[in-house]
């Protein structure tokens, strides 16, 4: 009775195998996708009060509807008025 279930475990095993690895080509299209939509974008995605600043982060933290910018240390959402207080320039 082994015989028989290491025969199925190694069946599930490749279909588990193929299934990741179609999963994993599926996830780097998208990844090549999402990038590319970065170039059409003409708008600077920084905040013009962050322009020039070396505090500016600026990476997106979190998964699907749940993901944020985190912008600075300071100002994690970024700065709403023209001329942050804690801007400085950058190196």
């Amino acid at each position: 009775m082994n015989a028989p279930s290491n025969a199925f475990r190694r069946a599930n095993d490749s279909f588990r195998k193929a299934d990741h690895a179609s999963w994993h080509r599926h996830q780097s299209r998208l990844h090549i996708l999402r990038s590319q939509l970065g170039f059409t974008e003409t708008s600077p995605s920084r905040p013009k009060s962050c322009l020039g600043c070396e505090h500016y982060h600026g990476v997106a933290y979190g998964y699907g509807d749940r993901r944020q910018m985190l912008i600075c240390g300071f100002h994690p959402f970024g700065w709403e008025g023209e001329l942050c207080p804690d801007w400085s320039e950058g190196l």
